[in-house]
């Protein structure tokens, strides 16, 4: 099956060539983000291949409805980025990644977590200049802190387990209670005594009209002074003005994240020799306290080589009329 692969960046192209060297796709690699202008490049194409921060929303589903396109696959779990309702009226079917290695997620947040406490960048940089002070780099010890989690699936869940082999006593906020979450020592809460009472606070939840700006000037209002916050999971979940304007009081003592809600026109691209128009992210990077990167939680050996597999299993059972089964969207 013909299908337009887009936001393909090297890695892509090498590791999904590999999952479809047994299969017949044709796969045509592009670079471009698909949005409402570059549409028209899926022309001749049965499919579309996308990533999160492709546009398909219903402008562009249906130009591609119009130009032939049957199936979108996103390699993502998520699939905010996509409008659900849109395709089902125009009849495309639509699927995602459903699972890939957790423990790539999970165990980033807490490498960016340890990076904003121990402040271990602003060190790496002191030390290669020659500076071996260690003026301005106190953390905390994690044992025996509070560590807060909101959404509470697999990767939650793992991360508190994480947690709490370092001491922490574990809160969760979920609309579904998820035993094993309750098995590794975490115990379920209100979102607001989790903000209140947290000295760390992860987002592992999905990005929906209910979660978005979750993190928000009344909550932060209500969070414990000194508090760190960390996400992995979707820009959208946080208010980024409010949590500059809380790390500008103290409120915040840390932030550290891996998404931004502007994400989209700035991730998974070398911007490095151009002028950066968006004031925000370029506050949000002068704080010394503050570690932003640029949607790598994800990026592990084994959760890419899954996720370009699931996105070959999915052509294949479209194609073959197979059940795509929790891997369908729409």
């Amino acid at each position: 099956m013909k299908t337009a692969v887009f936001s393909a960046r090297r890695y892509d192209q090498t590791l999904l060539a590999r999952a479809n060297a047994r299969c017949a796709h044709e796969l045509v690699f592009l670079q471009d983000r698909l949005d409402n202008n570059t549409a028209q490049l899926a022309a001749g194409c049965e499919a579309v291949a996308a990533f999160v921060n492709d546009d398909l929303g219903a402008p562009v589903l249906e130009r591609l409805s119009a130009l032939g396109v049957r199936f979108v696959t996103t390699r993502s779990t998520g699939f905010n980025h996509i409008d659900i309702q849109a395709a089902r009226r125009l009849g495309l079917t639509v699927a995602r990644v459903a699972d890939y290695s957790p423990y790539s997620v999970a165990e980033f947040a807490v490498g960016l977590l340890q990076a904003v406490n121990r402040k271990i960048a602003r060190a790496s940089m002191r030390t290669r200049e020659g500076n071996f002070e260690l003026d301005g780099l106190m953390g905390f010890d994690l044992h025996g802190k509070t560590v807060g989690v909101i959404g509470t699936g697999k990767i939650g869940t793992l991360f508190a387990r994480i947690m709490a082999g370092f001491g922490c006593q574990i809160l969760g906020s979920d609309l579904h209670h998820n035993p094993d979450f309750e098995a590794v020592g975490g115990r379920y809460v209100s979102n607001a005594e989790l903000f209140a009472v947290s000295d760390v606070i992860s987002l592992h939840c999905p990005l929906t009209d209910d979660t978005r700006y979750i993190v928000n000037a009344q909550t932060l209002a209500s969070a414990k002074p000194g508090c760190i916050l960390v996400n992995t999971s979707r820009g959208g979940l946080v208010d980024t003005e409010a949590a500059i304007a809380a790390l500008k009081t103290g409120r915040l003592r840390g932030l550290a994240i891996d998404v931004y809600e502007q994400e989209a026109s700035l991730f998974f691209q070398d911007l490095s020799s151009t002028i950066i128009t968006d004031d925000v992210i370029q506050r949000l990077v002068s704080f010394p306290n503050v570690i932003v990167t640029g949607h790598q939680a994800f990026f592990t050996e084994e959760a890419i080589g899954q996720i370009m597999q699931t996105t070959i299993d999915n052509l294949d059972d479209f194609a073959a009329g197979a059940s795509l089964g929790e891997r369908l969207v729409a």
